[in-house]
């Protein structure tokens, strides 16, 4: 295959490279276009831009398939922990007995967070949402650790740090919200289990740990830990650009993961789900109305951006569904519901022509629902999970020896110039 195109202008040739990734995907390197011809190129949403090279995450949404570092997703949740693969993704290798050790001590060791934190959390409303604590809270670290504001300083304990901190925050504003006693770290527990202890645990009925609640949050936080140039990571990416702090960078992403369009589908999945229901469980219509053309209902969890088959992500979390839930006792009508739509959709030519599989979102709230998260924690769920992706992107880009602050260039549509009218002329 040719390692270069052409491109004619006006006449003019320009020779524009073609660079191969190691799974072959292949790119316009136009990063001269604009030196040469003047111009930029005009890609809305940046549906067909390559913002950058990584060595993190492949995704292939025609076959679907993940990757993290080479690793298939379906053998990272079977077989690792969220702990390992946060290590594989910022590091770039499977870490050996001494480095999980290592590194899991350093994420025990750094999981309280500064006392005089805990006021912040008593200047949120009580009705304030957890993402917004989140986001303040992570950006907050910054004025803690001031040394992460020099982005030459080694990064590797602000690293561990945040990856820590990160679930005690989350936790602490949970217990803030609902008007519960905070409950601090305890070192002898694993990751997710301390979280889920923080979380639940209350003076009077202290939490009893589940292993099957623990490995099914392990496998959510390991199907959500990266996911290649999405907009929050590119947010990341961008802010990070201009040697802001991990802090600053992961708080702004946090924030884009917050909207509606991206972190929080799982939750419009629930609403879905409990509006079938209060209708009286009428799958079959609510699909009809779907492909209704003059109806506004919309099918949620269904189709991605990226992928054109199933989301590997999904099938995992369905066999998680039909195994965990009936293994807690939760006999949850909506799952019915969600396996009905399923059905549906992968046999009926309307759903199948526009390849709309289940995603990662349509089981993920149902196995929430079931381990007890409140739906207003499903999206701080989601960037517990994208924490360890986000960092790694954010190592990667500032350990890039060709790292550039990022500009988009735009396409001016305003007014021409014109000359100023005192407000005395105006009409």
């Amino acid at each position: 295959m040719s390692n270069t195109a052409t491109l004619i202008i006006d006449g003019k040739e320009i020779t524009l490279p073609i660079t191969t990734g190691s799974e072959g995907e292949r790119a316009l390197d136009i990063a001269r276009l604009r030196d040469e011809t003047g111009l930029v190129t005009l890609d809305s949403g940046y549906k067909n831009t390559g913002a950058t090279i990584s060595a993190i995450t492949f995704l292939d949404g025609e076959q679907g398939v993940l990757r993290y570092r080479g690793y298939p997703i379906e053998q990272l949740a079977e077989r690792s922990t969220f702990v390992e693969t946060s290590y594989l993704l910022i590091y770039g290798k499977l870490p050996s007995p001494a480095e999980l050790k290592t590194f899991s001590h350093n994420l025990t060791y750094h999981s309280m967070i500064h006392e005089d934190m805990r006021h912040f959390f008593d200047g949120f409303p009580s009705a304030g949402h957890p993402m917004a604590m989140l986001a303040s809270m992570v950006g907050s670290l910054s004025a803690y650790y001031p040394d992460s504001l020099d982005p030459n300083h080694d990064h590797d304990m602000h690293i561990a740090r945040l990856l820590s901190k990160v679930r005690t925050i989350a936790a602490f504003g949970y217990k803030r919200r609902i008007g519960q006693p905070i409950v601090y770290p305890k070192n002898s527990l694993s990751y997710c289990a301390n979280f889920l202890r923080m979380m639940f645990s209350v003076p009077a009925e202290p939490y009893e740990i589940d292993p099957e609640v623990v490995k099914a949050l392990n496998i959510l936080l390991i199907l959500h830990a990266d996911h290649e140039q999405n907009c929050s990571t590119s947010t990341v990416r961008l802010v990070g650009s201009s040697n802001a702090s991990l802090y600053a960078s992961i708080s702004a992403g946090i924030c884009a993961l917050w909207g509606p369009l991206h972190g929080g589908a799982n939750q419009a999945v629930m609403g879905m789900l409990r509006e079938i229901q209060a209708s009286g469980g009428n799958y079959k219509q609510f699909m009809a109305d779907v492909k209704d053309k003059k109806n506004n209902t919309r099918l949620m969890g269904f189709g991605h951006r990226v992928y054109k088959n199933y989301d590997p992500r999904a099938k995992i979390l369905k066999q998680m569904a039909d195994s965990l839930l009936p293994r807690l006792g939760v006999d949850d009508p909506l799952l019915d519901i969600a396996r009905n739509l399923e059905e549906i959709a992968l046999r009926d030519p309307y759903f199948v022509e526009r390849k709309l599989y289940p995603n990662v979102d349509f089981y993920s709230g149902l196995i929430y629902k079931a381990i007890k998260i409140p739906e207003d924690m499903f999206t701080v769920m989601f960037a517990l999970g994208r924490m360890p992706g986000w960092i790694a992107q954010w190592r990667e880009m500032m350990l890039d020896p060709k790292k550039v602050i990022g500009r988009p260039r735009q396409i001016y549509t305003g007014e021409t110039a014109r000359d100023y009218v005192s407000i005395e002329k105006r009409g």
